[in-house]
């Protein structure tokens, strides 16, 4: 194996490229293979293979630099030329006391220095806009994948079998994760389980002239009781809905073959199976008002109360699924309050109300399921397309609905005016903390106190002066003065000087400059093109302050910066008793009647026009949340349903809530035998036919593992009679070869006659022959082969 594909096991394609662009960003190359070889020989280490780059460009020929450098013949490199260096804004690289690699790194600074000159944008931005494009083609990708790639199930039923105890789960078929995610959160509603199990159609079904919503409602109630005897008896890790689903998704179908959103197909399940049961209850119920179980299980009523152009109104309406906004709140509460009044409802409790509209609603029922939709998608009108809502909306385990039922009408709408005053002062209050917490009037602001303190700070600070960079310049100082001194050079500027007896008899030290004070050419650093005073302290410090000054300055920005932190303090602490007061409006126990538990979480990821769903539903008997996604089924915890389903950390997030009546307790509990008082689990809780119909499944899974066993002992067997026949052929083959291969005995002392027959070594002439053992080999394999078909056909 070459260097260069154990680099290429080490590191992915794109990070080869990655790494070839960063190699040539530092050290400038653009010999693509000098930057590969660079890497074969670092094994992909960045430094060492810019180490290597240098060391070569150093061995290799260079041009004349004096075209592009010119470099100071001074000994203080803090002269330099006119037009040199400084100007051109070059970095010099010629330098003998720069090693490679300081010299790669400071030209990729320079360029980088250059790029952002140019464009703006850094090295880190362009970096992370990288990463971003390929993880979102990474994503794209990925996305197709999930919806082009085929799954089938595993050859091994052993795969698929079920472990005892564990919930079964549900095989995706083409698409239909959402009604695998809606279909467990029904199904492990106990009495919704048992309302489908135990469904029987009418009696004079066949009797009666079909209609179309019949034709469609009656069959797919059927595959819905196998659906759910399945999900209770089979022996199989999960199961098929092929048939209910190709009869709800074929409702769904327009002339343009476009489907519904998935809110739709869930309104229209429970549509149908209310439908379904509305015809058993209508035959069941003689002389009386029939009652639809799933009407009194799902749905609620509600009253409208409001003002319409001036006119009040009172209106009772039923509800099933109640729909929330999200955009814009940050909790449940908040979405349910929103969506219980609407309009300017101010005007209901008000005298002048003859032109203003507005509603109120109050849940005069609620139902067993209490179900949200929570409504995440929005249409772009800019864009032209439907987006999701990925902000975070909290919600409880434990939802009181008291404040929402007419009931309580009157002491809600004191309590909702309470708030509203308090939310009033609240945001006065913010106001107020945030011109402490965000002081100044330009566009950088900071905290009150700290500015204070940072002025303390400086008032009190010493200045330490230290001896600045001089610069020398050969204006005249302003206004005309010319006794002011220069400043002294420095130590070694002294030892370059030549010494003061050197000079001619009549030259003046004061007056006549030294020769090599003529020889410099006085110019200006780069980006040093202003004198420094002589007295410049090393740290930001005030030049001239008294003693009582500091004292009375100290006094006073301590003092103001205790009244800044103790006003600052009673602000948060009063924002602070208002939000806990807002919190704890509805916690007296007469707003806490009606206690709804949350019973299962639906999740969708991905984006408006694609995505996957999966559900997280509580398990009472074992006190935890299982995650059912598809066909996996496996033990969760809040946090990760937290994680999933408030939104606002990824694109992940609830689309829909179900909570049951915690006072209910027969939604969730088991049946109980009324002879034995025995709780049916199990086979023992489905009826007669549907019970020899998931023993009819068990047994084809049953016979489908027993195949799968005896083909893989007749694969077992007959792989140990090709190694048996391959051992045999060996052995006869080296017994073979021995025997015409065995060496003659040669005397010493004399050779044998031409006509003596040659002689063999006693212990080839006793080497057994392998028939025998191979004969007897193979009648054991037949046997055994035997055994297994009979076996086969006798099960």
């Amino acid at each position: 194996m070459t260097v260069e594909q154990n680099v290429l096991q080490q590191h992915s394609q794109k990070h080869q490229q990655t790494l070839l662009n960063q190699l040539k960003e530092v050290t400038g190359t653009t010999d693509i293979q000098l930057l590969q070889q660079a890497l074969q020989v670092s094994n992909g280490d960045l430094a060492e293979a810019v180490a290597f780059l240098t060391e070569k460009n150093a061995k290799a020929p260079q041009q004349d630099e004096t075209t592009y450098y010119q470099t100071s013949q001074v000994p203080s490199d803090r002269y330099i030329s006119v037009g040199s260096q400084a100007d051109t804004n070059v970095i010099d690289l010629t330098g003998d006391d720069k090693d490679d690699l300081q010299r790669a790194i400071a030209l990729s600074l320079e360029e980088s220095s250059r790029a952002f000159r140019e464009t703006g944008i850094t090295d880190e931005e362009q970096a992370i806009s990288r990463v971003l494009e390929a993880s979102i083609a990474e994503n794209k990708a990925s996305l197709k994948r999930t919806h082009t790639e085929v799954w089938s199930d595993s050859p091994n039923p052993h795969d698929r079998k079920r472990i005892d105890g564990c919930p079964v789960g549900l095989k995706n078929v083409g698409n239909t994760c959402w009604f695998s995610a809606v279909i467990q959160s029904l199904f492990h509603l106990l009495e919704f389980q048992r309302l489908v199990l135990n469904y029987s159609p009418p009696a004079r079904v066949l009797d009666l002239p079909r209609n179309q919503k019949e034709h469609r409602n009656l069959p797919f109630m059927q595959e819905l009781r196998n659906l759910f005897s399945l999900m209770v008896g089979s022996k199989r890790k999960y199961v098929d809905p092929s048939r209910a689903v190709e009869i709800l998704k074929d409702a769904f179908k327009s002339s343009e073959s476009q489907q519904q959103d998935v809110s739709e197909f869930t309104h229209k399940l429970l549509d149908w199976l209310e439908d379904a049961f509305q015809m058993k209850a209508e035959e069941d119920s003689v002389g009386e008002k029939p009652k639809n179980p799933m009407v009194e299980l799902f749905y609620g009523r509600f009253l409208a109360v409001g003002i319409l152009e001036g006119k009040k109104f009172e209106n009772t309406e039923m509800f099933g699924q109640y729909p929330l906004q999200v955009n814009g709140f940050k909790d449940l509460h908040e979405c349910l309050e929103a969506a219980m009044i609407e309009g300017e409802i101010e005007s209901l409790h008000s005298a002048e109300n003859s032109a203003r509209s507005g509603q109120e609603h109050w849940f005069t029922e609620l139902p067993p399921v209490l179900t949200f939709e929570l409504s995440r998608f929005e249409f772009n009108q800019a864009l032209g397309r439907p987006e999701k809502i990925h902000s975070k909306l909290e919600f409880s385990s434990v939802l009181y609905m008291d404040r929402y039922m007419d009931r309580n009408r009157e002491i809600t709408r004191i309590k909702r005016e309470e708030i509203r005053r308090l939310k009033e002062h609240l945001t006065l209050l913010q106001q107020r903390l945030e011109r402490y917490l965000s002081y100044g009037s330009g566009p950088k602001r900071f905290p009150l106190a700290d500015v204070l303190q940072y002025a303390m700070e400086f008032a009190s600070s010493k200045p330490v002066c230290t001896s600045p960079v001089e610069d020398i310049d050969t204006s005249a100082p302003p206004g005309g003065t010319t006794g002011q001194q220069l400043p002294s050079p420095s130590t070694a500027e002294q030892d370059a000087l030549p010494p003061a007896e050197s000079l001619g008899p009549t030259s003046a030290p004061s007056t006549a400059p030294s020769v090599a004070q003529q020889q410099r050419v006085p110019v200006h650093k780069p980006f040093t093109h202003s004198r420094l005073r002589p007295d410049l302290p090393m740290h930001p410090a005030p030049r001239h302050i008294t003693e009582e000054e500091l004292r009375v300055l100290e006094g006073c920005l301590h003092r103001w910066r205790s009244e800044v932190e103790n006003d600052t303090c009673d602000l948060q602490g009063s924002i602070s008793r208002i939000h806990r007061s807002i919190d704890l409006m509805y916690s007296d126990k007469s707003m806490m009647q009606v206690p709804y538990r949350l019973h299962a979480v639906l999740v969708h990821e991905g984006q408006a026009n694609a995505g996957h769903y999966w559900a997280y539903i509580y398990d009472p008997h074992q006190c935890c949340w299982m995650k059912y996604n598809d066909i996996s089924v496996t033990k969760s915890s809040w946090e990760e349903l937290v994680r999933d389903s408030f939104g606002g950390y990824r694109n992940a997030s609830a689309y829909c809530l179900m909570y049951i009546n915690d006072k209910k307790p027969f939604l969730i509990e088991e049946e109980f035998d009324k002879e034995t008082g025995q709780i049916l689990s199990g086979m023992d809780k489905l009826p007669p036919d549907l019970k020899r119909y998931v023993i009819e499944d068990n047994e084809l899974f049953d016979k489908e593992v027993e195949e799968w066993d005896a083909m893989q002992a007749r694969k077992a067997q007959q792989e140990k009679l090709d190694l048996a026949s391959a051992a045999a052929a060996s052995t006869a083959a080296s017994s073979t070869s021995t025997s015409s291969s065995s060496p003659q005995p040669m005397s010493i002392e004399s050779s044998p006659p031409d006509n003596a027959a040659p002689q063999q070594d006693p212990e080839y002439m006793e080497q057994p022959s392998p028939t025998n053992d191979f004969k007897h080999l193979q009648e054991d394999t037949e046997r055994a082969i035997s055994r297994a078909v009979a076996a086969a056909a006798a099960a």
